[in-house]
């Protein structure tokens, strides 16, 4: 059973979330709220709950307890694909498109599924909307190339492209830039600003602290499955706690 969560000023609230798999207890008892805009930091060690957590958020897994309120509306029970219509973006570490598909042809798959939600009603609309995206993301040159010749934060930037298609309110960017290089680990980090910068909140789930602390208004870290931190960037890593989940006792 849920219970009763109150509308608020907050985009996203959490209350109160538990989620176990048989013994084991992912999350417990966590409570937070994202604001509309805001750079979200979400770090904290392996195992720590993070995934488990965005995971719940974006209706992959459904809570033992606890409730999530979304733009003042219990989304708790609904399913992943009404979320999304609603406003909730992901992108993914190891980006999947369709690899029959040019780069537009993926891109207008989400725009489809905008249309859907009356994002962009006209057909004639969705394919400028996905030239534009591509165009903000560095891809326009790229648009009719097959998606197997991207390089590895070309399909980062397409993976974004695709998640911004929906026009989400809230974007979980979950290490998107793992694996890439200094510069490269830049331009996603600029991206990802932008879009916060356009009123869309963003929880960025990221192993590179660099880019976590430069990125973030504020951070959260979790660790087996509690929040043991909840602060501004330099509150958090000053945090005795949260230094001693990375680097131990």
């Amino acid at each position: 059973m849920t219970p009763a969560i109150a509308s608020g000023g907050s985009l996203l609230r959490i209350d109160a979330l538990t989620k176990s798999f048989g013994g084991f207890v992912a999350l417990d008892n966590v409570s937070v709220e994202i604001r509309r805009g805001e750079r979200f930091g979400l770090i904290g060690p392996n195992g720590s709950g993070k995934t488990t957590l965005v995971n719940c958020i974006s209706g992959v897994l459904r809570p033992n307890r606890g409730a999530m309120l979304f733009d003042d509306e219990d989304i708790t029970p609904l399913p992943p694909n009404v979320r999304a219509r609603r406003g909730i973006a992901r992108s993914f570490q190891l980006p999947r498109p369709f690899r029959s598909m040019t780069v537009l042809e993926n891109l207008m798959v989400a725009l489809d599924f905008a249309a859907r939600r009356n994002v962009l009603e006209q057909a004639s609309h969705r394919r400028d909307a996905a030239m534009s995206i591509l165009a903000r993301m560095g891809l326009a040159a790229k648009a009719h190339d097959p998606t197997a010749t991207l390089t590895q934060v070309e399909l980062r930037k397409m993976e974004l492209a695709r998640a911004m298609a929906t026009g989400p309110k809230l974007l979980i960017s979950d290490e998107a830039m793992a694996g890439l290089s200094a510069s490269e680990v830049d331009e996603v980090l600029d991206l990802l600003m932008s879009l916060a910068g356009e009123d869309i909140a963003v929880i960025m789930i990221e192993h590179i602290m660099a880019a976590v602390m430069r990125f973030s208004e504020r951070v959260m870290c979790l660790d087996a499955g509690r929040i043991i931190a909840l602060g501004t960037p330099a509150e958090v890593m000053a945090n005795g706690r949260v230094q001693e989940a990375y680097l131990g006792s």
